[in-house]
């Protein structure tokens, strides 16, 4: 009987046990967090709604993209001489992001803008149609009932830097260890970041950790201390050098050495396409006024030639590699240190590329297949690309032959990626479900969302402390059930001995 009364009392307790792990282990309910980021680009602005799990404030990883709106119209750089519409532009996004987002969660939810090279392009050009445009901007936002926290722009350098934040919390790079694993990650080397490049409508950026940067050129140098562990990044942003502004700067720099002809025949736009330019706009834009001068004609037509090496001679002239005061330089006199790593390469430079067929989830193309299939589509008579492309803007389609050589000479002549390292770069719309680009790492560090230092959390998470307990009760249950077999051993198993 005592035996028995034990043996129940046991299960008893050890089913007490697993309900007391299960019941603890319950999925909480959801306490979700929103935030709200516009990146107000050059050619326009897009407004992202991220969310996250608030427990999980500080892990890596935890917030995710859930609605990307984009504002129709140009950007707001582009409300220059109407200054007064920019802010009602983002309201349609705005209405978007109410309906994404609970309305109890409308007040608690920040909403920021960062407003990028376009609008660092307005500010050099009339400094105070910029300011009106923030100010239009911020009354809209101020009006909508979210937690607004500012409407600014950025620097390229902030650019860049966010970009490379981005994209290797999106990667896992800032992956946090402790407890037990930490000994074991202590162990392996420090997992590498990834290279950033990013490219826009008027500027753009490379940033990326180098363990040869030297101290040469400070201001071209960041520091990062994330999770505990210390980055130091390389980042450069070159304004201008964006892919419409270097079209821009190409065409400048043609009708400068062409003769006092209105038709201008450029290689890099399809045989048969035909575009007129007005002069007097062409040389109010501070990236191509140095480049001004008279002519004696309003109006420049250009006509399409698509021969790629052509386009590319002509791109190469952008990139001046003649003066390096540095030990090493990418163009213009400015400072990189030796490439690095993998690069992630995004905003303009996936959707080129994308366009082209020239994106691998798997492994990237070889540079040969890169030249190859660009110098065919250049090559390709307009009537026919149009025919194809029936679904694509005129604007877009015509450009993509351009920018497609204007990409590999940025990379090739710009940054001097080789066929050797080439296949390093991989081309990124996405990652998981969030879009690559700065306005994600803009976020997480003005919420400071990742900290300097690693937050404190015990070795077992309450799961495993839970579990655990359990299976030493179990233990321990066993060993006391068997140790009372051992000395009290019951009539049935004492039969047989004499």
């Amino acid at each position: 009987k005592i035996l028995l009364i034990l043996g129940f009392l046991s299960i008893l307790a050890v089913i007490a046990l697993i309900a007391v792990a299960v019941t603890q282990n319950k999925p909480l309910p959801k306490n979700i967090k929103y935030g709200i980021v516009l990146d107000a680009g050059s050619s326009h602005t897009n407004l992202y709604v991220y969310e996250w799990p608030a427990e999980k404030e500080n892990d890596t990883g935890v917030v995710k993209q859930v609605e990307v709106c984009k504002v129709e119209g140009p950007g707001i750089s582009g409300y220059s001489h109407a200054t007064e519409k920019a802010g009602p532009s983002l309201a349609q996004c705005l209405q978007r992001a109410k309906e994404v987002i609970p309305s109890t969660q409308h007040k608690e939810t920040p909403v920021y803008l960062g407003a990028t090279a376009g609008m660092r392009l307005l500010r050099l050009e009339n400094k105070s149609a910029a300011e009106e445009v923030l100010s239009s901007v911020e009354k809209t936002l101020r009006l909508a009932p979210f937690n607004f926290q500012g409407a600014r722009i950025i620097t390229g350098q902030e650019e860049g830097a966010y970009g490379w934040i981005t994209i290797n919390y999106l990667l896992g790079n800032f992956k946090q260890v402790s407890g037990w694993t930490k000994l074991l990650h202590s162990l392996k080397s420090i997992s590498e970041t990834s290279g950033a490049l990013d490219l826009g409508g008027a500027s753009t950026q490379i940033t990326f950790v180098s363990k040869e940067l030297s101290s040469e050129s400070p201001e071209n140098q960041l520091y990062f201390r994330l999770y505990g562990k210390d980055y130091q990044v390389y980042t450069h942003s070159f304004l201008c050098y964006g892919k419409d502004q270097a079209l821009q700067q190409k065409l400048a720099r043609d009708l400068q050495a062409s003769t006092l002809n209105s038709s201008l025949f450029d290689p890099c736009f399809h045989r048969g396409y035909q575009r007129t330019i007005n002069i007097s706009d062409f040389f109010k834009n501070p990236c191509t006024s140095d480049k001004k001068k008279q002519f004696p004609f309003s109006q420049l037509y250009i006509k399409g030639e698509g021969n790629y090496q052509k386009c590319r001679k002509n791109i190469q002239k952008l990139f001046d590699k003649n003066n390096c005061p540095y030990s090493s330089c990418s163009f213009n006199g400015i400072y990189l240190p030796p490439l690095q790593g993998d690069f992630g390469a995004f905003s303009a430079f996936y959707f080129v590329m994308n366009f082209l067929n020239l994106t691998s989830e798997t492994s990237p193309f070889p540079l040969n297949k890169v030249t190859n299939t660009i110098e065919k589509f250049c090559d390709q008579p307009w009537q026919e690309v149009k025919t194809a492309y029936h679904h694509i803007k005129e604007k877009y389609l015509s450009e993509y032959c351009f920018s497609g050589a204007y990409i590999l000479s940025l990379l090739e002549d710009g940054y001097e990626f080789t066929e050797n390292n080439w296949q390093r770069i991989h081309f990124l719309g996405k990652i998981g479900s969030s879009d690559a680009g700065w306005t994600l790492g803009y976020m997480l560090n003005l919420t400071n969302m990742i900290p300097a230092e690693e937050p404190a959390v015990p070795p077992l998470s309450h799961g495993s402390y839970v579990g655990l307990m359990v299976l030493c009760s179990l233990v321990l249950v066993s060993v006391l059930l068997f140790t009372w077999l051992l000395f009290h051993k019951p009539k049935c198993l004492q039969k047989g001995v004499v």
